[in-house]
């Protein structure tokens, strides 16, 4: 599960990491626009495949569903590789990109909702340290991904790297077949206890979800803004050179895996809900650099205070999400992947059009997303505090079972 936790990530950060190549006038040549639409598609999938499949591990078995995530990779890496063939023929091209993408936000959807179902199901008693860990794997392979685009780059070869992540999903694909993928059940939980209340003896979602997916939506508008436009900022509005302007971006990445590293260890010894009401706050300030960064220096700094902004917020979503609602575990996390992915769609394609309408740059608009921090802050409040009456009943001893 970790291993995938990694290729998942190398996978996913293909298409950022490449988009000099595809914005590039001597390769596909897109535009800002184009290059933001072609994320459309991977959204739109990403949102249908984490709804729908928790429906899909209760039909056919969580093992299942992630085979098929892991296909859905393969497929869109296939496609990304063979589209270099196309670009003679610039509108055949976009129809394969955005088919790639398409099918790579298909795979993500159901592969992370598996991976975060499979790590809290594993480790009942830690599901923080263990979402948390496997989403330091998924930061690992978004870190790799700009890194090896850089070195694929210099050699001449930038496809090797959807071929590379492919031979990996093949391999893995392999192994996943022979193995057993069955997590320990968890322990029964009382019948007076909140897993068994009405909502979640109907499989309905509690009115206080909406507070997390509301903090996820947010969330994925920023990280979005930072790990899809970052490299375009910095070489357009900054002339920071190009290379310099991946290592950004890769900085970024590695300190979102460094915070969640950081915030697995720290976890032990304090409570999460702490960590979780801080980033919000260092996002605002972290996209406030960001929008007054000017320097090659300043924009590779800026950039990595904001992957260490970014890094633990949605793992912690997750968990804390999984055991406020104990009895939903696969539907919270699946419905909560599928809201950080509208804030990925909107940050993704929003940028664009917003652009081309308003002429703001960049900058402007990081700054302006500060606001949005400001308001993940309050609801990441909101979420930890608890309600009095869902506190008093965890409080009560749980009787024994008769």
């Amino acid at each position: 599960m970790y291993l995938a936790g990694l290729i998942q990530g190398l996978a996913l950060v293909t298409f950022p990491a490449a988009s000099s190549i595809l914005t590039s006038p001597r390769v596909y040549g897109l535009s800002e626009t184009q290059y933001g639409a072609m994320f459309l598609p991977q959204v739109a999938l990403a949102i249908v495949a984490s709804a729908a499949a928790p429906a899909l591990a209760r039909r056919w078995g969580l093992k299942r569903v992630f085979l098929v995530g892991l296909g859905a990779n393969l497929a869109s890496m296939m496609l990304l590789a063979g589209s270099r063939l196309l670009v003679s023929s610039p509108a055949v091209a976009y129809g394969a990109l955005l088919a790639a993408t398409g099918v790579l936000g298909g795979g993500f959807g159901v592969t992370v909702m598996t991976l975060n179902t499979f790590a809290q199901e594993y480790f009942p008693a830690a599901a923080d340290r263990a979402v948390l860990t496997m989403n330091v794997l998924l930061g690992v392979g978004t870190t790799l991904g700009p890194a090896l685009v850089a070195v694929f780059l210099a050699l001449g070869a930038w496809w090797l790297l959807p071929i590379l992540v492919a031979a990996a999903l093949l391999c893995l694909l392999d192994i996943s077949l022979h193995a057993s993928l069955a997590p320990h059940p968890r322990p029964t939980v009382d019948a007076g206890g909140p897993a068994r209340s009405p909502e979640r003896r109907a499989g309905r979602l509690p009115r206080r979800f909406w507070l997390y997916a509301g903090a996820v939506l947010l969330y994925g508008v920023i990280e979005t803004l930072c790990g899809n436009w970052s490299t375009l900022y910095l070489l357009r509005e900054r002339h920071v050179p190009a290379p310099s302007a991946s290592l950004a971006l890769t900085i970024f990445w590695a300190m979102m895996t460094l915070g969640r590293v950081g915030a697995a260890f720290v976890s032990t010894r304090i409570a999460a809900r702490w960590i979780y009401l801080v980033h919000p706050i260092v996002m605002l300030v972290a996209l406030l650099v960001v929008s007054r960064a000017t320097t090659t220096a300043g924009g590779i700094a800026a950039f990595g205070l904001a992957g260490l902004a970014c890094s633990a917020f949605l793992p912690l979503s997750i968990s804390l999400g999984g055991q406020a609602f104990s009895g939903l575990t696969p539907v919270v996390s699946g419905q909560l992947i599928a809201f950080y992915q509208v804030g990925y769609g909107i940050a993704a394609f929003g940028v664009g059009p917003l652009r081309a309408a308003t002429g703001a740059s960049l900058s402007t608009i990081y700054a302006g997303a500060a606001a949005a921090a400001a308001v993940l802050a309050v609801l990441a409040l909101c979420i930890t505090v608890r309600p009095r009456a869902t506190a008093a009943i965890t409080a009560r001893p749980t009787p024994p079972n008769i």
